[in-house]
């Protein structure tokens, strides 16, 4: 394997150090989109790429920037110190993903090639030293580049080199156009870019009449999703609401469903109901949504990669949002509250080893179940797509259905077959367990999260900490923030402490 995975990166002309930590990853071959970006990156065209989720779009860029950086760096003529490579992302936690992988693909070269993130929301006076120090890469959402540029802690003009903007087609729509035509300004004239996108979108073709300069297209032929072999998708038809939990706990209890899953719902209250609900049958659930902090989600994320969750329950608002109402949300508009405005979860984090995706809600738009259902069976791994659709959901599901299946005669979504008379001797047990999930349990649930949150918080173990270990409810904590946060509900207070400390919203520091 290892001499098979050499002599398809070898002919690239790659730097040994690079390679070896190829070798380490275990890619046995360069996939489509690094096959073909690659060497046009490397011979220094602008790139404008399109690939379907999963197909290893991150690695078709890092790459060769880091090969260039490498070139560089053994260059006779002494150059300083500097940021030679931005790589724009629209989420945090997609910015976490570009640092591990640029960290492996560096493990031998670390001292050589370094990366800084600065996306997460902590304070920008901490990242400031780390910028200062000048490193080869850095890696953040645009509004946060654009602050550390206005803030003369980072600067471009004479040392930019190359340009990334990874999954091209949402920096638009998550509202980062009037940041990206600003950063332009603090660039220099002449720099090679990159645009990777998994489509092509009135928001890209806008970008690259941008930041691109007779770029190369590559707009690879391949299905969005990956073949039916690798991909079984299913539709699970459901006569009532109670049906879905009921038909969830047969698949889990029958042991129908095996490996790890991500169920998609369509609200963070819904995750919360759904997690309790597990509960009541001793299946433990995580819970991904836009209201914890990045560094939360960034720890529950590693979690279930390692193992220590089977299932994690994801809301993907923002992302799932129609583009048009998302483009509408304009420079400096609040985000919902305690929403974090740069969460995404249906696109780009990556999830590893998924054998399944559950929309137990229906994902509102054809691009929405592309990129869930992109979850898993990523590389050459197997995976299943399940759907749950009630009756007033069918017309989505049908146009999900015409969208996936072309010109073909076959269905791709194919109906799940269940033994009814085995799963309608579950129906009691469930209704139980619904009952127990109420809106008061609902409540309680996530303030608890809150709690933990404001215990694991390092700034406010002192203030904060011992009245929680005394019993005192986190909404009794009004009184330690300025007026306008004692007005709020309870899930701005926890908001609202961390404000007054100086954090920004969703930053509150998880010491998992």
């Amino acid at each position: 394997r290892r001499l098979q995975m050499e002599s398809s990166f070898a002919h690239m002309g790659l730097d040994g150090r690079l390679l070896q930590a190829i070798t380490e990853l275990g890619w046995a071959k360069p996939t489509l989109i690094q096959e073909k970006a690659i060497p046009l990156a490397l011979e220094g065209k602008d790139l404008l790429a399109r690939a379907r989720t999963g197909s290893g779009k991150t690695a078709a860029y890092a790459i060769p920037l880091i090969q260039h950086l490498l070139q560089l760096k053994m260059s006779p003529s002494v150059m300083e110190q500097a940021v030679r490579g931005l790589v724009l992302v629209p989420t945090k936690e997609l910015g976490q993903q570009v640092l591990q992988m640029i960290r492996q693909l560096t493990a031998y070269c670390s001292r050589d090639v370094r990366v800084a993130d600065v996306s997460g929301q902590v304070d920008m006076s901490a990242q400031r030293p780390i910028l200062m120090e000048k490193p080869d890469v850095v890696v953040g959402t645009p509004s946060r580049v654009l602050a550390h540029l206005q803030g003369h802690s980072l600067r471009l003009r004479h040392s930019l080199e190359m340009l990334v903007l990874d999954e091209a087609d949402l920096l638009f729509s998550f509202g980062f156009e009037e940041d990206l035509k600003n950063l332009l300004c603090h660039f220099p004239k002449i720099y090679q870019s990159f645009l990777m996108s998994a489509t092509f979108s009135e928001e890209v073709q806008a970008l690259k009449e941008l930041v691109l300069h007779n770029p190369v297209t590559l707009k690879l032929q391949e299905s969005q999703l990956p073949e039916a072999a690798q991909l079984c998708q299913y539709q699970i038809r459901c006569a009532a609401e109670e049906d879905k939990f009921l038909l969830l706990y047969a698949l889990l209890k029958l042991g129908l469903v095996q490996g790890k899953a991500i169920l998609f719902v369509s609200a963070v209250e819904r995750s919360y109901r759904l997690k309790l609900f597990l509960e009541q049958f001793s299946i433990p659930a995580c819970v991904l949504n836009a209201e914890l902090p990045v560094q939360s989600r960034c720890h529950i994320i590693s979690q279930f990669n390692r193992g220590f969750y089977d299932y994690i329950v994801a809301t993907d608002e923002q992302v799932l949002a129609e583009p048009t109402a998302r483009a509408k949300r304009k420079k400096g508009a609040k985000a919902e509250k305690g929403k974090d405005p740069e969460y995404g979860v249906a696109r780009g984090i990556d999830f590893q080893n998924v054998a399944t995706v559950i929309n137990f809600d229906p994902p509102p738009s054809v691009e929405s179940y592309i990129h869930r259902a992109g979850r898993t069976a990523r590389a050459d791994n197997p995976g299943t797509a399940l759907t749950f659709v009630t009756h007033p959901e069918c017309p989505l599901l049908a146009e999900i259905e015409e969208a996936l299946a072309g010109e073909s005669t076959e269905p791709v979504l194919r109906p799940y077959q269940f033994q009814m008379e085995e799963v309608e001797g579950l129906r009691y047990r469930c209704r139980d367990a619904m009952r127990s999930v109420t809106k008061q349990a609902i409540k309680e649930a996530r303030l608890r999260e809150i709690k933990e949150e404001l215990l694991n918080s390092e700034k406010l173990k002192v203030r904060v900490r011992p009245l929680l270990l005394q019993g005192v409810n986190p909404t009794a904590l009004r009184g330690l923030l300025p007026g306008a946060h004692r007005r709020a509900g309870c899930s701005e207070v926890s908001l609202g402490i961390a404000l007054s400390l100086g954090w920004g919203v969703g930053a509150w520091p998880h010491m998992g």
